[in-house]
Order: structure tokens, then sequence, then C-alpha cells
């Protein structure tokens, strides 16, 4: 069966329900009127904002990748190159912006190798710190809420000292397994403060 139309047009005089049923605005308690006004104002104005965000991130993101490159060329500075991370500061040394370049990082099929390689390790090896291990291991290759196994848990256990080859095998396999999925820029700013720290400018509206 094909999937419904969510997008239905509203006649005058009408308001959608959660269900999706025409329901005429005199059968509507006013309250209800009145907080779905609310709500709908609101939201009208956080698309606003976010769009109006959007386009600061884009245009504050070119005008640093174009002094990057402009800096490298003109002086030979280099910042780390125009898409990588860099810090410029204002000359006084009030203001402080940064560009972060995060990646996304995921495990291909070769995980699951490296997982069985671990577990026959910790069943050969004999008792004592094994069952330590394992329940090591077992919170390591937890599925978090969206389905996937933290990344930098798994790599957490190549910081154990172990030098049993099939151990190290495994921990070769988890480094193989690793793939970039896709990456994220982040712009952050900083002013000064009397301290002479430096306090993040807040775009986020929940840190407002």
């Amino acid at each position: 069966m094909e999937q419904q139309n969510q997008t239905q047009s509203v006649p005058a005089g009408y308001r959608l329900n959660s269900l999706g049923h025409l329901v005429p605005d005199s059968q509507i308690k006013a309250v209800d009127l009145l907080r779905d006004d609310l709500v709908r104002n609101i939201l009208t104005m956080a698309r606003v904002e976010q769009q109006r965000l959007a386009v600061f991130k884009a245009q504050a993101m070119n005008q640093v990748a174009d002094f990057v490159y402009l800096s490298g060329e003109e002086y030979g500075v280099k910042y780390g190159g125009t898409k990588g991370n860099v810090t410029l500061m204002s000359f006084d040394g009030q203001y402080k912006l940064q560009r972060a370049v995060g990646e996304h990082r995921v495990f291909d099929e070769r995980i699951q190798a490296a997982k069985a390689k671990i577990d026959v390790c910790i069943q050969r090896w004999s008792e004592g710190s094994s069952d330590q291990i394992k329940a090591l291991v077992d919170h390591a290759f937890r599925v978090n809420k969206q389905g996937h196994i933290d990344v930098n848990q798994v790599l957490s256990l190549r910081q154990l000292d172990i030098s049993d080859s099939d151990w190290i095998e495994a921990m070769d396999a988890i480094a193989d397994s690793i793939q970039i999925s896709g990456t994220s820029a982040y712009l952050r700013l900083y002013e000064r403060q009397a301290n002479g720290g430096y306090k993040q400018i807040p775009l986020d509206i929940s840190k407002l």
C-alpha cells in the first residue's frame, strides 16, 4: 500500500488534528487554538533563524578559506590548509576563531573478524585477568543508540599493552577496518575574558 501524502490543503476555518482529520475551528477549544498558534509562530521564527545561521556559517567558512589561501600564497604562512583545522586571532587578541573539520569514522565488515580473533585470545589465555579483559572487550563492542559500534571505544583496546601475536593481529584488523564516511566542518568563536581565558560565543540556542 502506498504511503498517504501527508501534505494536505487545509480550507479556511479548519485545522488538521494529529490523526490528519479536518476539524472546524468552531469545534476546537480556545486554549487549543492559542496553543496551536503559539507553536506555529515560534517554529516559523525558528526556521527563519535557522536559515540565517546556515547562511552565516557558509559565508564565514568561505571567508576563512579565502584568507587561508591568500595568506599562504602571499606570505608563505600555512594555517593547516584551506580545508583543515585553523585558528585565527584578532590583532589585539580579544577574539579567536577556530575552524575545525571532524571526520565521521565507521567500521567495515572486518571489525567482525577482529572481534572473533579477540574472543579466541580470551578463550586461549589462562584464567585470571581474562574475565576483566572480556568485560572490557564486550563494553568496547557495544552497539550505540544509532546501531553502530563506537569507534573510540574499540580503539581504546589498542592502548592495552598485550604482546600476544593474535591480539596484535586483531588490533591491526581493527585499524584496517576503519573507514571515513564523511566530514563535518565546525566554526567556533571565542572572546577573551578579564582573567585572560577565552569563552566561546554560543550559537547553540540551548546555551544562550
